[in-house]
This record gives structure tokens, sequence and C-alpha cells, in this order.
């Protein structure tokens, strides 16, 4: 009897044993190992392909895995890549419901991963950036000068003076590096972008030459943003801030926009005022 119970006992240690190894061989492999769910789209053809591969094999982001799969999986995928450090903006698209960087989003057990939301679709995680891209070049984004120059300026091509204080006020602006991440977070933007809504990415930048003071065509920019569709079509929704992957505020700027758009106008309908007082 004694040797019966002994016997027993060393049987259910075993399998315990078997149960607990099982266990943590199976949440261990479940630890290391990610599904890539990716939408492709070629000539209008499309489907969602499924990726699983070992995460010990590539590097941490999601990006990391992409590249991967291209590499070892298949060849045929397309998608942006280039800096890989959050600078180009290029790995731009929608990963886990959220735009945002390949390049700086870490890989997760499952990731669901879609190109830029309302774009149209080259390929694959590829977006035809062409009209953001148009309307970026439409606000003129580089220094516009005119005459008189300053007192420290001899001509146009002089160095251009500006202090400290001037120069902060593009402090989370400059820093965005069009990934359009912001603009395609925005249901406004998705109905009215080829309507000629510029969108917060776009926005922003126009607001960041015009608060430059280095720039001569403060008043010709603000002329241009004036507009029902391209500036009032913004509705504070706030998903540009939300998503932004360098941490900006797209939505803020614009609400800054907005206010020196309205003294603009208020200042310009006062010298009117007064000049039609002096006739």
């Amino acid at each position: 009897m004694g040797y019966l119970l002994l016997d027993l006992f060393i049987f259910y240690i075993k399998r315990i044993k078997i149960l607990f190894l099982n266990y943590i061989t199976m949440n261990f492999a479940r630890r290391y190992s990610s599904t890539f769910k990716i939408y492709r789209n070629n000539k209008g053809k499309v489907r969602m392909d499924s990726f699983q591969f070992d995460k010990k094999e590539v590097g941490p982001m999601v990006l990391d895995g992409l590249n991967h799969i291209k590499n070892n999986l298949d060849k045929t995928l397309g998608f942006r890549r280039s800096c890989r450090e959050g600078i180009c903006g290029s790995c731009a698209m929608n990963i886990n419901g959220k735009n945002t960087l390949a390049c700086l989003t870490p890989i997760e057990e499952k990731n669901t991963i879609y190109p830029l939301p309302h774009m149209p679709i080259i390929k694959d995680l590829i977006p035809d950036m062409t009209n953001f891209y148009k309307q970026y070049k439409d606000i003129k984004p580089w220094l516009q000068r005119k005459p008189p120059y300053d007192v420290f300026e001899s001509s146009k091509d002089s160095e251009i003076i500006q202090y400290p204080s001037d120069r902060k006020k593009l402090d989370g602006m400059y820093e965005c590096i069009l990934c359009a991440c912001c603009s395609t977070s925005c249901p406004s933007y998705w109905w009215n972008s080829d309507k000629g809504y510029l969108g917060p990415a776009v926005l922003m930048q126009a607001f960041r030459w015009i608060e430059d003071s280095r720039d001569r065509q403060t008043e010709e920019r603000l002329e241009y943003v004036n507009d029902a569709m391209k500036l009032y079509r913004c509705k504070t929704i706030m998903n540009c801030s939300n998503t932004c992957p360098k941490g900006l505020n797209p939505g803020q700027a614009i609400g800054k926009l907005k206010k020196k758009v309205e003294e603009y106008e208020v200042n310009k309908h006062r010298k009117t005022l007064k000049i039609n007082e002096i006739r």
C-alpha cells in the first residue's frame, strides 16, 4: 500500500512538472512571438495578410518587423522608410488604430497595420502625398524678403538677425517633419482636403512662417489663409494633437493662427475707417 501511494505521488509530481514546463514554454513563446496583420492593396485589389515571426530575430520597432517581412517573408510588401530615427516622417502609417511612425512604435504581440487613412493608395502602405505636398508648397514655406530691409542689412542677401525671444516663438512648430499623421487623423481633412482645407500640418506651418520675425510677407500670408475653407474648416477636434508622434500641438497653433487672422482683420478694418474719415 505504501509503495502504491509513493508511485501515485511520483506520478502526479511528474505530471505537475510537465504541465508547469508546458505553461512556461507557451508563455515564453508567446512573449517572443509577434503577429503582423497588414493591409495590402495592389492596383485596387485589397486584402489583409498575416505574418508571424520571432521578435528576437528583429529590432524592437514596427519598422524593424516590416523590414524583416520584406527581406525574408514577402518581398512584394510596399512601404516607405528612410531615417529610422523619427526625423524624416517617411514611415507614417496607422498602427493599432493610431497614426504614428513605424520607426518609433514598439512591436507588440499583435500588430494591425494600415496606411494613413483617407488617402489615395499607391500600393500597400504607401499613400499618395501629392495633394498634401502641393498644399504645403502653396503656403510658400520659405523666408520672403522685400525692401525696406532692417538697419542691420545692407541688401536682401545680408545675414538676417533674429533675437532669441523671437526665435522662441517658433518652438513647437519648426520641429514638424510633415509626416501627415495629424492631417490624416482629422475628419475635416478627410472630407475637405480636395476642396481647399489645408489641414493641421500645413496650417501649423503657415503659422510658423507668419510668426517668423525674419519674414516680410506676414500680411500676404494672413490674407492667404483667411478663408472659410482653408482655415475655418478646423473644428478643434484635437485629433491632430493627440496623434502627433513628435508631441507637437497643431490644434493649439491653429487656434493662435485664427486669433492672429482676427486681429489682422480688425486692424485692417480700423485702417479703412480712418482712411474714410480723412476723405
